[in-house]
């Protein structure tokens, strides 16, 4: 409900308009405008909103964030009224139409604020009625620059006395605080409620689309676990044709020997006629680590996963608690969406290499090897993002991904160090010397092995391993290779 000329007059009763100093133009959307205002012995802001529905103004306590630069509008106003003075404020009959004159360096600009709730807009004129500008351009009505627009004249014209026998009546409120106060609260209390329906609804559609991912991850993830559990097959067999070496010449496909680990049943084992019968053991014995090496990096993948569907689950359950539709509640959407991009759901074949951790709002990645390491590297890192890594042992790389305005807390660096030291040959030590430096400060060495850096303006870091800060991490009770 917008509000009707009686209120628009109760509002204007209650400012100090004339006389003010306009100190600056703000907009911090693309449907309010913000007059920041001194007034002897005050200052004060002036909140102008044209969103459908809640078409105000009203003087402004709350702290409004910028959500949009400076736009075309405004500039204008910074230019022609930004350090004048009002001389006049007043409505316009009862046609909810504001008349703002404004003095400065001898130059008059009038703004009209047009409070309609279906057509509203503000119109800043020259001395001569000729428009510099509109916040809404409509050229069908004549509302663009160079157009006149004398609203007064229009009034009077089009004036219908049947339309002032409607009576309008002011809103009830407890007289203990002013009307501007009471109908920012009014409308505060509505924009709440809006801005949370729609952060829930962007936070929900994240979250499942999340969770449905991760639960894909996972099937897959056990599909190819089962097609290499059955790793140690290989190294039986490459015991048997090692004891069976004897028997075996180059060209042979296959061979047909008494497997001793079974009861002395027959066990046939294929060969590849190009190789050597010693070649087609080491062949064997390869697919063997091969594949033993698979499954240790699947069940680990399959744990983090695990863990990070438990995050989300969790996220979900915290979000969409019984919360109160307050400023709070309000501030903890946005903090989680603000977050989003971190975390934004990777299309199909953009899968994110090694093993992903969340510490707070913070996503961590891990590269376990040189290619792991290469790729986050070249396609899934920033500059701002810190890259960190054992000192003096071989290990996998760690980022922390960077969220704009935020600085990384102590509890994630920690987080990440810990991570750093459990994936690299120092994990048996239980402590070791760590250095971090952000991702642009790092280097390829020239000819070097794949994924191989050179760290500038790095930090040290001193990690002792924290169990239980890995149990949370990695979301596990024991947690094996």
């Amino acid at each position: 409900m917008s509000l009707n000329w009686k209120e628009i007059d109760l509002i204007l009763s209650e400012l100090p308009l004339k006389g003010s100093l306009i100190q600056k133009v703000r907009q911090p959307d693309y449907k309010s405008l913000i007059l920041d205002l001194y007034s002897p012995g005050s200052r004060y802001s002036l909140l102008v909103s044209m969103n459908q529905g809640r078409v105000r103004m009203h003087t402004l306590s709350d702290k409004v964030p910028n959500k949009v630069s400076l736009q075309r509008f405004a500039q204008l106003l910074r230019s022609v009224i930004q350090g004048g003075r009002i001389i006049s404020a007043e409505q316009i009959e009862q046609e909810r139409i504001v008349k703002i004159t404004i003095l400065r360096t001898e130059e008059t600009t009038t703004l009209y604020i047009r409070l309609w709730g279906g057509n509203p807009n503000i119109i800043a004129v020259d001395r001569n009625g000729t428009i510099l500008d509109a916040f809404f351009r409509r050229p069908r009505k004549k509302e663009i620059s160079g157009e006149k627009f004398l609203p007064e004249a229009a009034v009077q014209t089009k004036r219908s006395p049947e339309k002032y026998k409607k009576d309008f009546s002011i809103r009830s409120w407890s007289g203990h605080r002013s009307f501007n106060a009471f109908i920012e609260s009014y409308y505060r209390g509505i924009e709440i409620s809006l801005e949370l329906k729609e952060l829930k609804q962007r936070a929900k559609r994240y979250l499942d689309a999340k969770e449905s991912q991760l639960l894909s991850a996972l099937e897959i993830l056990e599909s190819k676990k089962t097609s290499v559990s059955q790793f140690g097959i290989y190294q039986q067999q490459a015991e048997l044709l090692k004891a069976n070496l004897y028997r075996v010449s180059r060209g042979m496909t296959d061979i047909s020997v008494e497997n001793y680990f079974s009861n002395g049943e027959t066990v046939i084992i294929t060969l590849d006629p190009t190789l050597s019968p010693s070649e087609n053991v080491e062949l064997l014995f390869g697919k063997y680590k091969k594949e033993k090496t698979a499954l240790s990096n699947l069940t680990s993948e399959l744990k983090n996963t695990a863990s990070q569907l438990q995050q989300i689950r969790s996220t979900r359950e915290h979000l969409f608690a019984d919360h109160e539709e307050d400023i709070e509640t309000l501030e903890l959407f946005r903090s989680f969406t603000a977050s989003l991009r971190q975390h934004r759901v990777k299309k199909t074949g953009e899968k994110i290499p090694g093993l992903q951790f969340i510490s707070g709002n913070f996503m961590i990645l891990v590269g376990r090897t040189a290619a792991e390491n290469d790729a986050l590297l070249r396609h899934h890192v920033k500059g701002n993002d810190y890259w960190l890594h054992t000192r003096d042992f071989p290990g996998g790389y760690v980022f922390i991904k960077q969220i704009r305005g935020k600085s990384v807390p102590l509890e994630t660096l920690i987080d990440a160090g810990n991570l750093a030291l459990y994936f690299s040959k120092g994990r048996k030590n239980g402590h070791g010397e760590l250095y971090y430096t952000q991702v642009k400060y790092l280097r390829r060495a020239k000819n070097g092995k794949k994924g191989l850096v050179l760290p500038t303006q790095e930090k040290n870091l001193s990690i002792k391993m924290d169990e239980r800060r890995l149990d949370r991490l990695l979301q596990r009770e024991t947690y094996h290779e």
